[in-house]
């Protein structure tokens, strides 16, 4: 603590430092201007001179600094975006944090609020800028009201309530430092000062304020960044004697929470995005992955006695809402656009997710693939005929067409697993899947910048609405495709939706997977490996011979979106 104190003072002296050079020119100016009055300085001639240019300079330098200390002021920190959890929705979680503070000898967090991810912490959301009424921002400047606590929300599902109080304890323990005036203070300018960074960023008429806001932040950043190390270094050692053997098995759990959350946004959540679907029980579904998880990786030995505990999420009255109002948030940061606004978005079941996005991302992305092979030229006319282990050849019909539509010899066309088998496989195949890469990479991301424009002409019709505050993800989880990946995926998808359509397959879903085809109720994993050989060696043997023992028949047409 003493270490956080001397560098908090560190930084209130660079606050005190830029405060006395802007008042040097005005303290010459009054001294000057004092002498002459006195008769010490002699008027006329150069005095004259000098008396005139050290008053502009001092009215000039208290305008100037007027005018930083007015945008620093003013300026609204960023406050990271939560959803708040007012304390009659969860008498029992506040009930739990004020007993945790009352051991821990600190004051309680002033509100709290769920983040959807895998992080906790204390937030200053006192700064007089951030929009209240007048009286409640003296009343918060005088009373020093402590940091709003934010939870991560897959905690309190997955955790039980003594490891999340465990889980806790470091963090409600930070109420002690944060109460401190100093540090109080310190924190509060440096804010300011990133506050008006961002501000005057592409404004001329601010860049004088931008200068001398990232001049002082970078004078403070050092001081600042060991303030900070050692209230976290404070709060650790006050918290060492609460529920210490829990608070190893809270930070166990937190790696694994991590681990299932970051496999469940990035392919269950993303498909569903994706497709303007969000899930509304992201924090339900992470309890599910980690059960999985736990499962693969035979970590059941005293698993069940311990979902035997209760959940945290017992600690709210209505934790669905919740749960939807952070799966909502993440849909947003995570992902970008209008997600609150956009018209195209809906919530999804769990119990809906098969049929509504699995079943859907694969007929999209299968019409996607042959629109795209529509534009690459057939090698030689003709039907394909197909040989598969256990099937009939038969030839594809054009475009849609029957058979009976087409003259003797036009080249098949339709929708099919065995037209992609057949342009794919071979010598030839190599250059066709490039040429699939190519265009389907520019196909996704024309449809990317349509839904993009979409969403703006949205966002630009909601003027006005706060929730509306940028199309961009704030946390982008996943880097744009390669060709590669985006041709695998879609050969996969028409391979599934022939297995659905000709051979009673259903979609289905893996809590760490995502998307799964699912053949007699089970899942069948090693359809990506023959999709592999046929992409990237021109091998279209494996997947023949998988087609063959499933009884898929790729010769007929597939139903698309």
């Amino acid at each position: 603590m003493r270490v956080a104190r001397s560098q908090a003072l560190a930084v209130l002296r660079v606050r005190s430092t830029a405060l006395a050079v802007a008042l040097l020119p005005a303290a010459a100016a009054v001294v000057l201007l004092s002498g002459i009055a006195m008769g010490r300085i002699p008027g006329g001639g150069g005095w004259d001179t000098a008396r005139w240019a050290v008053t502009g300079a001092a009215v000039l330098a208290l305008a100037l600094a007027a005018a930083v200390t007015a945008v620093v002021v003013r300026a609204r920190p960023a406050l990271s975006p939560t959803v708040p959890i007012p304390e009659e929705t969860a008498p029992d979680l506040y009930r739990l944090v004020r007993d945790l503070a009352e051991r821990l000898d600190v004051p309680p967090p002033s509100a709290m609020a769920l983040t959807p991810d895998c992080d906790s912490w204390l937030e200053d959301r006192t700064h007089p800028a951030h929009r209240s009424p007048l009286g409640a921002r003296r009343r918060l400047r005088r009373t020093g009201a402590a940091p709003v606590l934010v939870i991560g929300s897959p905690f309190l599902w997955w955790m039980r309530v003594a490891e999340l109080r465990a889980l806790l304890a470091p963090v409600v323990a930070g109420t002690g430092p944060s109460a401190h005036p100093d540090i109080a203070a310190a924190r509060r300018f440096v804010r300011g000062l990133d506050a008006a960074v961002a501000v005057a960023a592409g404004r001329p008429a601010l860049a004088f304020v931008g200068v001398v806001a990232r001049l002082l932040l970078h004078s403070c950043r050092d001081h600042a960044a060991e303030m900070e190390r050692g209230v976290a270094a404070a709060a650790s050692e006050r918290a060492q004697g609460v529920d210490y053997g829990l608070r190893i098995v809270a930070q166990e759990q937190v790696g694994l929470a991590y681990a299932g959350w970051d496999r469940l946004l990035n392919r269950v959540a993303l498909p569903a995005w994706r497709m303007g679907r969000w899930p509304s029980r992201l924090d339900a579904g992470v309890v599910s992955a980690l059960t999985e998880l736990s499962r693969r990786d035979r970590l059941a030995e005293g698993f069940t006695t311990r979902l035997g505990e209760r959940p945290a999420c017992d600690l709210l009255e209505e934790p669905g809402a919740i749960d939807e109002a952070a799966s909502l948030l993440a849909a947003r940061l995570f992902h970008g656009g209008s997600a609150e606004t956009g018209p195209d978005w809906s919530p999804v079941a769990w119990s809906e997710y098969p049929e509504e996005v699995v079943d859907r991302k694969w007929r999209l992305e299968a019409a996607r693939l042959h629109r795209v092979l529509d534009d690459i030229p057939e090698p030689v006319p003709g039907a394909v005929p197909v040989t598969i282990p256990g099937a009939v050849p038969e030839p594809v019909p054009a475009h849609g067409a029957t058979p009976g539509d087409l003259p003797p010899g036009a080249f098949a066309a339709a929708p099919t697993a065995a037209r992609v088998l057949a342009r794919l496989a071979g010598p030839a195949g190599s250059g066709v899947a490039e040429a699939l890469e190519v265009r389907l990479s520019a196909e996704v991301a024309r449809e990317a910048a349509r839904e993009e424009l979409a969403a703006r002409r949205s966002a630009f019709g909601a003027a006005g609405d706060p929730r509306v505050d940028g199309l961009a993800p704030l946390f982008p989880l996943q880097p744009p495709r390669s060709g590669r990946e985006l041709l695998t995926d879609h050969v996969t998808a028409m391979v599934c939706c022939a297995a659905v359509d000709t051979a009673g397959a259903a979609p289905g879903l893996d809590w760490l997977d995502g998307p799964a085809l699912l053949i007699g109720g089970a899942r069948r994993a090693d359809l990506a490996r023959t999709v592999l050989s046929l992409i990237e060696d021109g091998d279209g043997e494996p997947l023949r011979v998988w087609l063959g023992e499933v009884g898929v028949r790729p010769e007929k047409p597939v139903r698309l979106v």
